[in-house]
């Protein structure tokens, strides 16, 4: 079977992947594929189904949790294509409360996650200090989860990039305009392209793109969602400065430090929907702040770059995953649950691109739900 995936983020590259894996013939339509405007190469790459987990979003904790058991699934097809890093790492996160207000937040969502059949595991300040020496002294409050992992976005696009040339598949430098929904057939700025199946899994811009649905106006009801994230690089005295993901509340404000093998550690956590696509001096200033609040010792790394990522959001904060036609699956607005959901969005969106059904529960994600009524 002949598969067009419309987009080249995680999303589309990981379900190209799995298609190709499946013995399919695939090609990825993206004028930038893994491109430095996709929401995914900003993104922090936690794999954190119990971290993530937001209270009041009970339909995403089902999707998280099975997206976390299929990322090793997806990292070991990516290693059996390439031999580049991926920056997979499971050495789990800690999460830390910096005072006494944050302590009763990490208390409740630990209960919440614990009544949702998440595994977290209270720890005392001394214990996590004794876990990452270079926590600041004065936290508060702590819990370790050792099932949630991380990858590093641009190794994993790139190691995905390299996989699928492997696999035999073919990228297309083309944006899609139009899907034709009742043969499959594509077009682009340069002409038209026949499939037997489409994937649209182009983030954002799916909203753009015509043809697949019935009506005048998209049904997918998309939003970018923003946020800042920050590189420092780790001088070689500090290094390791720590040994797994570090999640925090700092007066009620998350903050997340990642650390890498290359030495770089990635900040982040801000979001804001105020259309302003490039970095804003308050929240770099807040990001930093509240970072050095929980390690101290970040102050003393190399600043390396801040950006903005565009995050695909819909009113509910659910992904846009489902069939809608006999030639066209949808796989976009995982907002910022992505870099996660991605394990799940490519076995998902491969199952349903072959006709077969996923062996989750997707209804509360059909496509359509947001569609306006006529008038």
């Amino acid at each position: 079977m002949h598969i067009a995936v419309a987009g080249g983020g995680i999303i589309g590259l990981s379900t190209a992947l799995v298609l190709l894996d499946r013995g399919h013939e695939v090609t990825v339509f993206d004028p930038q594929p893994a491109s430095p405007d996709a929401a995914s190469y900003h993104a922090g790459g936690m794999l954190a189904p119990a971290a993530e987990v937001v209270y009041q979003q009970d339909l995403l904790i089902p999707l998280m949790h099975k997206a976390g058991e299929l990322y090793p699934q997806l990292v070991d097809l990516v290693s059996r294509y390439t031999d580049l890093p991926t920056g997979y790492r499971t050495d789990g996160t800690l999460v830390i409360a910096h005072d006494r207000a944050d302590t009763t937040h990490l208390s409740e969502l630990r209960d919440y996650q614990t009544r949702a059949g998440l595994d977290v595991e209270r720890l005392t300040p001394r214990a996590a200090r004794k876990l990452e020496p270079a926590l600041a002294p004065g936290l508060s409050g702590a819990v370790s989860i050792s099932g949630d992992h991380q990858i590093q976005p641009r190794l994993f696009l790139a190691a995905l990039l390299r996989a699928i040339d492997t696999a035999g598949g073919s990228i297309r430098r083309e944006k899609v305009a139009h899907i034709d929904g009742a043969t499959g057939t594509i077009r682009t700025e340069s002409g038209s392209y026949a499939a037997d199946q489409v994937v649209l899994a182009a983030g954002l811009g799916a909203g753009d793109i015509d043809g697949w649905f019935d009506g005048d106006d998209n049904p997918l009801d998309l939003r970018p969602v923003l946020g800042e994230v920050i590189q420092l690089r780790v001088p070689d005295h500090q290094y390791p400065l720590l040994n797994r993901v570090v999640r925090g509340f700092v007066e009620d404000r998350p903050i997340y430090l990642i650390p890498r093998r290359d030495r770089t550690l990635t900040i982040g956590a801000t979001t804001r929907e105020d259309g302003r696509h490039t970095p804003q001096a308050g929240d770099v200033l807040q990001l930093l702040r509240d970072a050095s609040l929980v390690c101290p010792a970040v102050e003393e790394c190399d600043f390396v770059e801040t950006s903005v990522g565009a995050r695909p959001g819909s009113p509910d904060d659910l992904p846009y995953l489902g069939r809608v036609g006999d030639h066209v699956v949808v796989s976009t607005g995982y907002f910022r649950h992505g870099i996660l959901l991605a394990g799940l969005a490519a076995q998902a969106g491969a199952d349903l691109t072959e006709g077969r059904e996923p062996d989750i529960d997707l209804s509360a994600c059909t496509p359509l739900r947001h569609r306006r009524k006529p008038a």
